[in-house]
């Protein structure tokens, strides 16, 4: 039997999706190399199966046509998969033939629905702990692509804003990095800044600085990682457009803003675009290092878009609505430190940071890349919230007639 140099070598190469696959082979042994994984060593000459050695990284068996029954190569752990974004995201990749590994914190049942993103054999859970690495490595070890969405939007007794955004993201990165994950994507926030503008608290907003600080801790330790810097966004169950609309935000019928949301310009962007770009994303090697912001198509005054949703949900003057400038109710001050204090989740998710982050006017860096520039067509907020606040509309029981009710005129748009 013969050794050394193998006789005949094979190379398939697909330049579109990166992946090229040498194979090597001789009497005694054959060899299967792939860009997406390590070395690949079988040994037919084994007297037993159990002697065969393979590697354990799955992404080299790429199979199929690209479809949700397919195998696309890409083995991709998403934290934060539970989420608002995160949920969208999973069933994008799964319906292209991704592999997720998803790890969840709590009760199980809280992400099992996203077991039906994937194929049979194609959605894999793992519990984790932001605070414990070997949970975190375990989660990392088979990956070729890591996707970090975790977020909250108020710190809690066990993680503050820095947890979250700082040194959990950081330690994600070094992990990713020992265990030779290739690629990284890092959702971030649209205004982060090391020193946020105060606007109603003193200092700023924390959540926003620790989102910039976030940035820098990835960027130190996987310096290819592709960061996206979202507006607001809305969808489904978002904290957005359902933010606005729930009772706990208002003051009976009465909608308190700072200055009356006259001195804030909003460009919320729709999930299922964010989530697009995302895709797009991890399609492309050339994006890694590049930060992308996600914005949507047009530009608003704060308090022209809310009067828009409540135009929407048919809730006008006739019904009681009116926009007023906060700085003057003591009682929804009071309202918001009372809320804070209470034990679980907040009520509307109202809180001082939050509204701090609320009234920041969304600056654009025209010399970054946008959504558009990741080939995704942006949607209008004016095509989706109709559908979002159906369920808020006033008198949502009433057999209305066609064309009883007026088209709510869209907001204005700031140049």
């Amino acid at each position: 039997m013969e050794s050394g140099y193998p006789k005949k070598k094979e190379e398939l190469t697909n330049a579109g999706n990166r992946i090229s696959i040498n194979l090597f082979y001789s009497n005694d042994f054959i060899e299967l190399r792939a860009s997406l994984s390590s070395v690949i060593f079988l040994q037919p000459t084994a007297a037993y199966s159990t002697e065969v050695n393979v590697n354990t990284r799955m992404s080299a068996f790429r199979r199929g046509t690209g479809g949700r029954s397919s195998f696309n190569g890409v083995v991709a752990t998403v934290f934060g998969a539970s989420g608002h974004l995160g949920s969208v995201l999973c069933n994008k990749l799964g319906n292209t033939g991704t592999q997720l590994v998803i790890p969840y914190r709590g009760d199980f049942y809280d992400v099992a629905p996203l077991k039906l993103c994937g194929d049979l054999g194609q959605i894999y859970f793992t519990p984790y702990n932001l605070k414990d690495e070997g949970s975190i490595r375990k989660a990392l070890r088979h990956s070729n692509l890591v996707i970090n969405l975790i977020g909250r939007d108020w710190e809690t007794k066990n993680f503050s804003f820095d947890d979250i955004y700082v040194k959990g993201p950081k330690t994600i990165a070094r992990i990713a990095k020992e265990c030779g994950v290739e690629r990284m994507i890092h959702v971030s926030a649209l205004n982060a800044n090391e020193h946020p503008e105060p606007l109603i608290l003193k200092e700023g907003s924390k959540y926003l600085s620790a989102k910039w600080r976030g940035e820098l801790a990835v960027q130190e330790e996987f310096p290819e990682a592709v960061i996206f810097r979202p507006s607001d966004i809305y969808g489904s169950e978002d904290r957005f457009i359902t933010y606005y609309a729930a009772f706990w935000r208002r003051q009976g019928s009465w909608m308190p803003l700072w200055k009356k949301g006259e001195k804030t310009v909003k460009q919320p962007v729709f999930v299922s675009d964010l989530a697009q770009g995302i895709l797009n994303a991890a399609r492309n090697f050339d994006t890694n290092g590049q930060v992308y912001q996600a914005i949507g198509p047009k530009r608003y005054q704060l308090g022209e878009l809310v009067d828009y949703l409540y135009r929407v949900m048919r809730k006008d003057k006739d019904w009681g609505y009116r926009r007023y400038d906060m700085r003057f109710d003591p009682l929804f001050s009071l309202k918001v430190l009372l809320t804070a204090k209470l034990p679980g989740w907040p009520f509307a998710s109202l809180g001082w940071d939050k509204i701090e982050r609320d009234h920041v006017t969304d600056c654009v860096d025209n010399s970054l890349p946008t959504l558009e520039d990741l080939g995704v067509s942006l949607t209008r907020i004016e095509d989706q919230a109709p559908w979002l606040l159906k369920p808020y509309r006033a008198h949502n029981y009433y057999d209305e007639d066609l064309g009883e009710f007026e088209k709510p005129a869209p907001p204005p748009v700031v140049a």
